[in-house]
């Protein structure tokens, strides 16, 4: 049985836990203030090319939603997110718990777009509901699309015009990055966003992430935060030594490349075979549409998500490929899914 159901199904990726293995005795400062995480930050702010950042290091994405969203609004403020965005559809009311609502508007490409923020601007607008005051995003979404610097310019203006916070999810940011389609850079989504972070964690590291804030006003007391919601790692040099090593050179984006290298093989392969997706999805997660049959004779050998019931014959799967990913495995899949088409 091979896994396609995930990007962290396996452990690490061999630099890193070489790394870690190599440093494990070294004596460090704590809690986030050791050399490797000064070091991993010095390292994002240079592909960043912005110093006017803060980075901070956090265990897993809904933690750092959580964490640094309820630290960036006051009471009765709302986050504005896609219908399928992370923190409305799979963080267990995470947001909602700190007591601030989630105003979910359809889309059906996973994408918050401007149009999407002045709606619910304009249907929230006195003291008897809660305001909306932060736009949530993720890049790549949820459904595996991506951002275009269009699009992502269009929700800074509408965010700027109406005094908004533009937040962007970046758990598969590397993937994102690669993609094919891609036009963003570090750089712009720095200057675009007021804070993002970059995943660690569905990108070759063990766990982590690197929540990036480049707004000053939200940028005070956040350790405070950190701290207060359990965030803030005694051994905070296991996120650092990850980042860096991620950074130093060019893993973080090799690791992407594969995995999107890897989806385009199942991607190409499959679509020779005359299937449709769901949505087009230039990253590393992909959903194909098959039959109910030919789907229960692929889970004999692979694993994957039953990602949404199209009618009574035919059912979209979630295929994720990742830093670990095996180039033969992928051509075997489509080898698999060939034969089982021909009979």
């Amino acid at each position: 049985m091979y896994s396609l159901k995930n990007d962290y199904s396996e452990g690490a990726h061999p630099k890193i836990l070489e790394k870690i293995v190599t440093t494990n005795l070294e004596q460090c400062e704590g809690y986030g203030e050791d050399i490797y995480c000064i070091e991993a930050r010095a390292l994002i702010k240079e592909k960043l090319e912005n110093d006017n950042v803060d980075i901070h290091f956090i265990p897993g994405g809904t933690q750092t939603n959580l964490i640094a969203i309820a630290s960036f609004l006051r009471p009765h403020e709302a986050c504005i997110a896609a219908n399928t965005g992370h923190i409305f559809a799979n963080e267990t009311g995470a947001i909602e718990c700190t007591g601030h609502k989630v105003i979910a508007m359809n889309s059906n490409d996973g994408k918050l777009k401007s149009h999407h923020v002045l709606e619910a601007v304009k249907s929230h607008t006195n003291e008897h509901v809660v305001k909306p005051k932060l736009v949530y995003i993720s890049n790549s979404t949820e459904i595996g699309t991506i951002y275009t610097k269009k699009e992502l310019k269009e929700l800074k203006a509408v965010c700027d015009e109406h005094n908004l916070l533009l937040f962007m999810d970046g758990a598969r940011l590397g993937s994102a990055l690669c993609s094919q389609e891609n036009d963003l850079s570090l750089n712009d989504i720095s200057n675009l966003v007021h804070a993002f972070y970059i995943g660690g964690t569905k990108n070759g590291a063990l766990l982590g992430e690197a929540l990036v804030i480049c707004k000053d006003s939200l940028k005070e007391d956040f350790r405070y935060h950190l701290k207060q919601r359990g965030a803030m790692l005694a051994k905070g040099r296991l996120l650092g030594i990850q980042f860096v090593e991620l950074f130093k050179d060019n893993l973080f984006l090799e690791i992407g490349q594969h995995a999107n290298d890897m989806a385009n093989i199942l991607r190409n392969g499959i679509s020779e075979l005359g299937y449709n997706y769901l949505v087009n999805s230039p990253s590393n997660q992909i959903f194909p549409i098959f039959p109910n049959d030919v789907i229960d004779k692929l889970k004999e050998n692979y694993s994957f998500a039953i990602w949404k019931n199209i009618d009574d014959e035919n059912t979209c799967i979630r295929l994720v490929t990742s830093w670990a990913t095996k180039k033969d495995m992928v051509i075997k899949f489509v080898e698999n899914l060939r034969c089982i088409s021909k009979n």
